[in-house]
């Protein structure tokens, strides 16, 4: 059979990647009325809110400030579509802050479908005009570069192989990893760099690059009657018995590191348990990890009517499931599919254990009642349909937020760090996961943050945007950006920026550098419900 030839295809803007930052970046474009390609290479868009499986991670004011319009109204959304299309209780109808996994980990804990429908519900008015195509499953194989500027890339369907060149007058790489980086001869970092690069004191004497973050291959669980064991994984022995040198205890137990402390501590696990009073997650009160039922709760079953749900549904993403074993970056294909295969091992003998050894109140051992639940992931072995990537290849950019902007001990102040050109705003703990190179967890108390424009542009490259983890940031500052209202706000910014560099016919470089545009394009952000700029009392936890 002849092969079809390659679809062509023009955007103003292209796309790559349909994470919070691409979703958002695609509708920050066509809102200010250009036309957009946006590709993605799962069956659902949304990321590490939807293909990766975890809920919103938030910092304390999210509330009432810090995250941008739009994706309030994402977040919003999620508790709008409870509302109308779930038997929620007449307490939680009337709840406007509405959590309806009542997880201590964020505000809006949810089901991944959940913010797949609303993701869509966002896009939907666009692709019915025709202004947003979307190519879906599909990944960048190729970038077709002229000097400083990138003027297609082309994507292969995940489904037939088919292929599409996409010419755009921008390129926002919005994938995970940061796969155009390398593909468009971008400048990038990896891992750790030396502290003779950065100035950080947190960083080591010589550069690490393949020293990353864990990533992570999440599943979802209730727990009913009856046994639905499953079968012995076949690296069970090697998990169960798998312990860093730093953990205190074999990874795939209750027993582990306790992120801020480094105390080794050993946790909770009660399925159906309720929390003592009345909680509301807030990260700089209480990480609230300690009970591992709630802490990443997706469905409180006390939410909805009685015998609505048999069980609470808890997303696993949890210490335990930290795959150290090796990263998934610039390594060849075999190595990553045999590593992302490791990872859905470690999952699934930490789900085993559970349902076999794991300790019980009464004296018992063993959940037998535990329930994976594949039907709410779709991906491999049931897990999640991606793992969680905490981090990505990063842009050599014009400005690099690093642990001295950041962090209140290298600061010397708790009070919001800002930047003339700021983009956007954003709160998170530095909170680095063990690493691949053998570190144990760095989380430094830090300080609310601007995003500057200059960590959205490369050195080098004109039209090349970066719109989720491949920022300009340290391995370090990458701990507090990486999360979902800072991904969603770089992603918008960018989108936006593309737009704007493309009415004023100038590039990213110079509406950076000119003080009369930039001051236009931070006014037009204002104006779309991006917040610049936080109180002055706001302080740092």
């Amino acid at each position: 059979m002849t092969a079809r030839p390659a679809t062509e295809l023009h955007a103003d803007v292209l796309v790559v990647g349909g994470g919070l930052g691409g979703v958002a970046a695609a509708i920050g474009a066509l809102e200010d009325g250009r036309t957009v390609v946006l590709t993605e290479e799962y069956r659902w868009l949304g990321g590490q809110l939807t293909s990766q499986g975890v809920p919103m991670d938030e910092h304390t004011w999210i509330e009432s400030f810090g995250a941008t319009a739009r994706y309030r109204a994402a977040r919003d959304g999620i508790r709008d579509y409870y509302r109308r299309h779930y038997p929620l209780t007449d307490a939680a109808m009337a709840d406007p802050h509405l959590n309806p996994g009542a997880g201590l980990v964020g505000r809006v804990c949810a089901e991944p479908l959940v913010g797949v429908a609303v993701l869509e519900s966002m896009l939907a008015p666009f692709r019915a005009t025709g202004r947003l195509r979307i190519l879906q499953p599909a990944v960048p194989v190729a970038a077709h570069v002229d000097g400083d500027v990138v003027e297609a890339v082309t994507l292969r369907g995940l489904d037939d192989g088919h292929e599409t060149t996409v010419t755009a007058a921008y390129v926002i790489d919005a994938t995970e990893l940061g796969d155009l980086l390398p593909l468009t001869g971008a400048e990038y970092v990896t891992g750790f760099e030396s502290r003779a690069d950065t100035g950080e004191p947190s960083a080591p004497e010589v550069a690490q690059p393949d020293n990353q973050q864990a990533f992570s291959w999440c599943f979802i669980v209730d727990h009913v009657d009856g046994d639905h064991t499953i079968d012995r994984p076949e690296q069970y022995d090697r998990w169960r018995t798998a312990q860093p040198d730093y953990w205190g205890a074999p990874m795939i137990s209750l027993t582990g590191p306790d992120p801020r402390t480094l105390e080794t501590v050993t946790r909770t696990f009660t399925p159906n348990a309720e929390p003592a009073g009345d909680l509301v997650a807030d990260q700089r009160e209480d990480a609230g990890d300690r009970e591992l039922w709630t802490f990443r709760r997706i469905i409180a079953r006390h939410n909805f009517a009685p015998g609505a749900y048999e069980s609470d549904v808890v997303l696993v993403n949890w210490p335990m499931i930290d795959h150290v074993d090796g990263t998934i970056i610039d390594v060849p294909d075999d190595v990553r599919a045999a590593r992302e295969h490791d990872a859905r091992q470690q999952s699934l003998s930490m789900l085993y254990w559970l349902q076999t050894e794991a300790p019980r109140a009464d004296g018992g051992t063993g959940f037998p009642g535990l329930r994976l639940r594949p039907d709410l992931a779709q991906g491999p072995d049931g897990l999640a349909m991606a793992p969680y990537i905490r981090e990505s290849r990063r842009i050599l950019a014009e400005t690099t937020v690093t642990e001295l902007d950041l962090s209140i001990a290298a600061s010397g102040t708790d009070a919001p760090a800002t930047f003339d050109d700021s983009v956007g705003v954003g709160m998170y703990r530095i909170d680095l996961h063990p690493s691949s190179g053998g570190d144990n967890y760095i989380d430094l108390p830090s300080r609310p943050f601007e995003i500057p424009l200059g960590a959205l542009i490369p050195r080098r490259l004109e039209n090349l945007l970066p719109a989720s983890k491949n920022v300009g940031t340290t391995h370090i500052t990458n701990g507090a950006l990486r999360l979902h209202p800072v991904e969603w706000n770089i992603g918008e910014s960018a989108g936006r920026l593309a737009a704007f560099c493309l009415d004023r016919a100038s590039r990213p470089r110079t509406i950076r550098t000119n003080p009369a545009l930039l001051a236009e394009f931070q006014d037009l952000l204002t104006r779309r419900g991006v917040e610049l700029h936080w109180p002055a009392d706001v302080t740092g936890y």
